[in-house]
């Protein structure tokens, strides 16, 4: 069983991260480079504070982690020492535990039973660091290999997008012994984890391992292929007995009506994200840099923190993250989000931790450039966030204009759902109110033999949904094809994150 008393023994450490100064001059992971067996004594130690709690909500699917990982289990094998059965138990539920031990922002800790009362308890399991560290160690000692299928459908299925979603159902579908391939209308693999997510924070030589491991599990993947375009629908379904649209939800929330819009040097956040990712794979320089400029990002989310850190690592000579609503507490507030649903609190990432300025309740209200059309300021005013009896929502100027200098704007506002393409359009696939392609409780689209899932089915969300997603999608494809499945579904279509309902 668990310690009882690990928790009020061990105190709650996170992982260490590489100094500031050193980090900002690199793009190579934010964290230290320790000792493995030092590490993995730190860890187990850590493991000790989980009390294998008789409701677990730390994998409630609500609030927790929507894959189901069975945390416990496997932090009590990490406390024992048994880095083996530790990752048996949590690639069991978790197709990619390197990608969501560093990308994924954890409910499965604010769900923790001893976050519920931080001050007494020292705060929650590190379960990100933990399970970052059985993906790690597991990958060192060679404990991750192919899982080939004994047997062969004679069934093939196309899955359209390499992000976390479509990769999660190619993997579960390939093992399940149906001849999987998988396009991508990049030139490289892993859709948003290959250049949406900057290289300090996941490493694309993770995905690259990773991808590896499908390949010799019989994934067969096609880039450079906008399916649509280069192969017709006609073609898709001539050719496959099922798809699955894991296309993201990638159109990008704009604000055209700002003056100033179309000035040199204001652009979206993956018009600068990308280049900068491929910079990093050899691609040659970006060319949209924030080196020697003062950069405003519009955006306070996690899109808004990558750009952050990434100016960072291009040598901005300063860069401000501004939001339009009010600064959240940092602790806590139990009646607006009470235990164990997501915390409405100040969230600051490493980005955040190596400069910048970060301001509330202001907007822009345009963009001033210069005699050759380049943005140089912005014009920003006090404001606050009114809401109709629809829950519609107003950002009403109610201070003073004041101007700051500003040679890259960077508009991290969100996404408004899929991408209207050819594909959709010829499947007569069109996108709900949320911008977001609805399915049935099999997952499948209004196009028979058609599946969806990741972002492309419930619009911008964490990695781990993704997996969950297309790991579920999975199953309805599995039994689509054959009657049946044993494939598990940790999801379910209609389910959403408690925070936003």
């Amino acid at each position: 069983m668990a310690d009882p008393r690990g928790f009020l023994e061990v105190g709650k450490a996170e992982a260490v991260t590489r100094p500031v100064y050193e980090r900002v001059n690199d793009w190579r992971d934010v964290y230290a480079d320790n000792d493995p067996l030092k590490e993995n004594e730190k860890v187990a130690e850590q493991a000790r504070r989980c009390m294998d709690c008789g409701i677990p909500f730390c994998h409630s699917g609500t609030a927790g982690c929507p894959l189901g990982n069975l945390i416990p289990e496997w932090n009590d094998l990490v406390r024992r020492g048994r880095w083996d059965a530790a990752s048996d138990r949590l690639h069991a539920t978790n197709n990619f535990p390197e990608f969501t031990g560093k990308i994924c922002p954890a409910p499965c800790e604010s769900a923790c039973v001893l976050s519920i009362s931080a001050s007494t308890t020292g705060g929650s399991v590190t379960i990100k660091r933990i399970e970052k560290t059985i993906a790690e160690e597991a990958w060192r000692e060679g404990l991750v290999g192919p899982q080939t299928s004994m047997t062969h459908s004679g069934k093939t299925v196309a899955v359209v997008g390499s992000g976390p979603a479509g990769l999660a159902a190619a993997q579960q579908l390939t093992r399940a012994g149906h001849t999987v391939t998988v396009f991508e209308r990049d030139d490289r693999l892993g859709g948003l984890l290959r250049y949406g997510i900057p290289e300090y924070k996941l490493q694309k030589s993770d995905v690259d391992r990773r991808l590896g491991q499908m390949r010799a599990e019989g994934t067969e993947f096609v880039t450079g292929c906008n399916v649509g375009v280069d192969l017709t629908v006609a073609d898709l379904r001539e050719r496959f007995d099922a798809v699955v649209l894991a296309v993201g939800a990638l159109a990008a929330r704009d604000n055209t009506a700002v003056p100033g819009r179309d000035l040199n040097g204001v652009h979206l956040a993956m018009e600068h994200l990308v280049p900068a990712n491929r910079e990093c794979e050899g691609d040659g320089p970006s060319p949209i840099s924030a080196r020697g400029k003062h950069v405003v990002i519009i955006g306070g989310g996690d899109t808004g923190a990558d750009c952050l850190g990434t100016a960072h690592r291009q040598g901005a000579a300063s860069v401000t993250q501004l939001d339009y609503n009010p600064e959240l507490p940092s602790d806590r507030d139990d009646n607006r989000s009470p235990w164990p649903t997501w915390p409405l609190i100040l969230r600051s990432s490493s980005a955040h931790a190596e400069g910048g300025a970060r301001r509330y309740e202001v907007a822009v209200q345009r963009f001033v450039g210069d005699d050759d059309g380049n943005v140089v300021a912005m014009v920003l005013a006090e404001v606050t966030v009114k809401r109709d009896d629809d829950g519609n929502r107003t950002v009403v100027p109610i201070g003073d204009e004041f101007e700051l200098p500003c040679e890259l704007a960077l508009f991290a506002i969100g996404f408004e759902g899929v991408e209207r393409t050819h594909l959709l359009a010829e499947l007569e696939l069109t996108p709900n109110r949320r911008g977001a392609l609805a399915c049935g409780s099999d997952w499948q689209t209004d196009a028979p033999g058609v599946f969806v899932c990741g972002d492309a089915h419930r619009g911008a969300s964490l990695v781990v949904w993704a997996i969950a997603e297309g790991r579920a999608a999975a199953r309805g494809v599995d039994e689509f094809l054959m009657g049946e499945s044993d494939l598990p579904s940790p999801v379910h279509p209609a389910a959403l994150p408690l925070s936003v309902r």
